[in-house]
């Protein structure tokens, strides 16, 4: 799987959870909830399992995927910081 799927299902995920609390501060329209919710829910959900299906994402880039709104958006950035991971493919230590 490409990274390109993960980054657009990680903006639609945030994207979609500040239409949904921007809604619910403001109007609180029912149309907007009915689609916003389901597609905020299929993002997150594609997100986690696109990221937990990639050889390169370490434990920590799996756990932190699964944070609703910007999980993906954070897992992306660990895995595209080589810097962050060893050889063994675990997370390095930072002092």
């Amino acid at each position: 799987m490409h990274l390109r799927n993960l980054r657009i299902a990680a903006q639609g995920e945030l994207i979609s959870l500040i239409i949904l609390l921007t809604n619910l501060a403001t109007a609180h329209l029912k149309p907007i909830s009915s689609l916003m919710g389901p597609t905020h829910g299929c993002a997150y959900l594609f997100v986690v399992v696109a990221t937990w299906r990639l050889k390169q994402a370490t434990p920590v880039t799996r756990a932190t995927a699964v944070i609703p709104g910007i999980g993906g958006l954070l897992a992306l950035r660990r895995l595209n910081r080589p810097d962050l991971v060893d050889q063994q493919g675990e997370d390095a230590i930072r002092p």
